[in-house]
């Protein structure tokens, strides 16, 4: 007894000091709590930490033709889009398949930044073919494609909007276990969609950015082949790397999960995007760490494999922190920008259509977002810009939003990245719809550590006019 009594006291003291190590910001501490049922309280009391299962190695891509005979799979789905179906990834995906005689058919017609259009046409490929395994072979385009057209066909009578997010959506949960294997293979080094269970797409009726979010479209398994992304234009290695960068951002600064409300009645209910978390603090410091050291170089030299292979497992790192912390304002500001654009034509995509790609829509924002939530967390702001290579050994907890936000600008500077939404085509007057179009994404914006109200959208935007 006297031994056991000692091993508690032990652990009693353990728990205290790690009370005592943690971040003592507002936003951010993570004091023990000793009551946790949600019938006592309105936010949240645990978090859960999930992600696919991952593989990584050069030449891996080969091993997929096994994997799926592995699955007893006889009937397999390859999705992709028109560029990359003639690109060395899909070819060795395709080899595998064939070597292992493995049945499949592909569907080529994916959309760069899906709308809920391209998305319904991949569903109906989809039911029409009965397949009993998917394969995404692209970056998050492909792989969010893949996923939605895995949980329709699986769910043949439910409405589109059933499962989209609301408020736009119904926000269904989904079953767990209800889909079938999907296995993804990135070929961007940027949306981790490899690991998460978000499917992104613009809702053309309202020219926003949506998505579905849920557990049960996380891949089976996602197929990482540093060798993929050598095939990428470097201002698409660009763009990819700002949504690593994002990611990693946001995730870190997120509200604490502790904060999140409303506590879920049940486990079930448990949103996929919980807020910021000791373990997926771990992911996006990484991710940042991976991101300063990698970045420009995977952008200047496409043959630099180190520099490539680098922010292909960055992007991983930065999927697994914020698929369960979640992003905020960055993500959530950027759905309309990338909904409502005009005639940008993206260097490096080989699309029609007018494009902001993602990753900048993103970024275009993060000075000011970030010099915005900075008070509610100043030390992450801080740690932050530390790691993204600033000296700030002299800087005090009120110039952290002015740090960061600083050293943002000087790294999209030199990453010679468009002069702020003015540069994409977006004018003062075009802020109102910016505003509306962020304010029904709720399930990122509400993950802000810094309340926000509609006035102060609108000088988020007014401010990401001109960056430099």
């Amino acid at each position: 007894m006297v031994k056991m009594a000692a091993a508690r006291d032990r652990v009693v003291r353990l728990l205290l000091q790690l009370e005592r190590a943690a971040c003592r910001c507002p936003a951010h501490s993570h004091t023990l709590y000793q009551g946790v049922t949600c019938s006592e309280r309105k936010t949240d009391y645990a978090f859960e930490m999930a992600s696919s299962n991952i593989r990584y190695g050069e030449g891996v891509s080969r091993e997929i033709g096994m994997d799926l005979q592995n699955l007893g799979a006889r009937n397999v789905c390859v999705m992709t889009d028109k560029n990359l179906c003639r690109l060395p990834p899909v070819m060795a995906v395709v080899e595998s398949l064939a070597n292992s005689g493995v049945p499949f058919k592909m569907y080529n017609s994916v959309r760069v930044e899906p709308t809920d259009g391209s998305f319904k046409d991949a569903i109906a490929f989809a039911k029409r073919g009965g397949f009993d395994a998917y394969v995404a072979v692209g970056g998050g385009s492909v792989i969010d494609t893949c996923k939605a057209a895995n949980l329709y066909s699986c769910h043949p009578d439910a409405r589109f909007l059933d499962f989209v997010n609301a408020p736009i959506g119904r926000g269904k949960p989904v079953t767990t276990g209800a889909l079938k294997p999907l296995i993804a293979v990135p070929t961007t080094a940027g949306t981790g969609s490899e690991t998460t269970g978000v499917a992104i797409f613009d809702y053309e009726p309202l020219k926003a950015k949506t998505g579905i979010a849920s557990r049960a479209l996380r891949p089976t398994l996602g197929v990482v082949d540093p060798r993929h992304t050598l095939s990428m234009p470097s201002r698409v290695a660009a763009n990819s790397g700002f949504d690593v960068l994002c990611h990693a951002l946001e995730s870190y600064t997120a509200l604490p999960y502790r904060r999140r409300a409303p506590c879920p009645p049940d486990p079930l209910s448990r949103p996929a995007y919980q807020g910021s978390n000791p373990i997926s603090d771990v992911w996006a410091r990484h991710a940042l760490g991976v991101v300063a050291k990698y970045l420009k170089r995977a952008v200047r030299d496409p043959e630099d494999v180190e520099a490539r292979s680098g922010m292909h497992l960055a992007s991983v790192f930065a999927g697994i922190g914020f698929g369960n912390a979640g992003v905020h304002l960055c993500h959530g500001m950027s759905y309309p920008i990338a909904g409502n654009v005009k005639t940008h034509k993206a260097d490096g995509y080989d699309v029609e259509h007018a494009l902001v790609p993602h990753g900048l829509s993103v970024v275009l924002t993060a000075p000011a977002v970030f010099g915005f939530t900075a008070p509610a967390c100043p030390e992450r702001h801080l740690e932050a810009a530390r790691i993204l290579g600033a000296d700030v050994s002299r800087a005090k907890r009120a110039d952290a939003g002015a740090v960061l936000a600083d050293t943002l600008r000087r790294f999209l500077y030199e990453m010679r990245v468009e002069d702020g939404l003015a540069a994409v085509g977006y004018r003062e007057e075009d802020v109102p719809a910016l505003v509306r179009g962020t304010l029904p994404q709720e399930r990122v914006t509400k993950l802000s550590p810094r309340e926000h109200s509609e006035e102060d959208l609108t000088r988020l935007f007014e401010a990401s006019m001109k960056l430099y």
